[in-house]
């Protein structure tokens, strides 16, 4: 019997496949637990239309993420700290300070978690962040941080 997978069943199939499978182990077990539903010709194109809504959102949010990328890349967000000699900092500047003026001066709304900073900025002076917007798009931010006077 062919039957559309709802959910990963291990060893099985995944969510979205169409595979044949023996009878009982459908109509006892897949069906039954909701994992599978029969490959009716309804059931096969109600997937297509999913699929496609699916790649639309997908290429909607990739659309988005390049739009802002190309602002992101023009930006410099600035931020004051205490330095001592050298221009080292007292403390340092994090992804989070850097994500809440982001959004208190520019009002674009970034999770600290995308901004790839292997530490925080512990010197004055320009620094570029990477920030992934989305697994093909990386933008890469300029933050300058001031000494405070």
């Amino acid at each position: 019997m062919k039957v559309i997978f709802l959910k990963d069943v291990k060893g099985k199939g995944k969510k979205g496949e169409i595979k044949n499978v023996a009878d009982g182990y459908a109509h006892n077990f897949l069906i039954k637990q909701g994992l599978a539903v029969e490959a009716t010709s309804a059931n096969i194109s109600a997937l297509d239309a999913q699929k496609k809504k699916q790649e639309k959102l997908a290429a909607e949010e990739l659309e988005e993420a390049k739009k802002l990328k190309e602002k992101l890349d023009q930006l410099t967000v600035e931020l004051t700290a205490k330095a001592g000699e050298g221009g080292r900092l007292f403390g340092s500047i994090t992804s989070k300070q850097i994500a809440d003026e982001l959004e208190k001066k520019h009002g674009i709304k970034i999770d600290k978690r995308k901004m790839e900073m292997a530490d925080a900025i512990r010197s004055l002076g320009h620094t570029k962040v990477p920030v992934k917007l989305h697994h093909d798009v990386t933008a890469t931010l300029t933050v300058h941080v001031k000494e405070v006077k």
